[in-house]
This record gives structure tokens, C-alpha cells and sequence, in this order.
């Protein structure tokens, strides 16, 4: 039996039921015939990440992924930050004569 795969859309309505409308996991899960740890799941990654959580088109990019591009892009931040301070560390130098 294939793994059934479900779009941002979907996941994003599926965790406001639980969260905004109050509606019981169990409930949501046997309306949408989702497994409840799937939403559990949804959930807390919903809370931690806000919208971007589920990224990808509801396969291939998993959360390790999703983990890598977000450290990627705050190395690459992290980077042009230090560069920047070190064009500027001459002028924090006393200056030695």
C-alpha cells in the first residue's frame, strides 16, 4: 500500500481545525482519515515553524532537509556578518605609533 502524501495546503488546514477551531485530534483524524500522529506531528511542527513547516510539495523534502536549507542560509548570514566586521576592525584598532 503507497504512502499517501498530502500538500502544504492540506497539512496547514488540517492543524487550524486543531488548533484555531478547537476541534479534537480524533475528531480532525477520523473526518480526514489521517493516522493522529500525523497530525501530533503536524502540530508541533506547525508550532515551531510557524507556515514555513511544511515545506516541499508533500514528499520528497523531509524535515532533515528543511532543517539544512534553514542552518545553509543562517551559515551564509552568519558569513557576510563576519566579513563585514573584519573590513571594519582597522578602525576599532588603537592606533599604535
Amino acid at each position: 500500500m503507497p504512502r499517501k502524501t498530502f500538500d502544504k495546503a492540506f497539512k496547514l488546514s488540517a492543524v487550524k481545525l486543531i488548533l484555531e477551531e478547537e476541534q479534537s485530534v480524533k475528531m480532525v483524524s477520523s473526518t480526514l482519515e489521517i493516522h493522529p500522529n500525523s497530525l501530533y506531528r503536524w502540530v508541533q511542527e506547525y508550532e515551531k515553524y510557524g507556515e514555513s513547516a511544511f515545506p516541499g510539495h508533500g514528499s520528497a523534502l523531509r524535515h532533515a532537509q528543511f532543517e539544512i536549507k534553514k542552518l545553509e542560509k543562517e551559515n551564509k548570514l552568519l558569513q557576510e556578518e563576519l566579513a563585514l566586521l573584519k573590513k571594519f576592525q582597522i578602525f576599532l584598532k588603537p592606533n599604535r605609533k
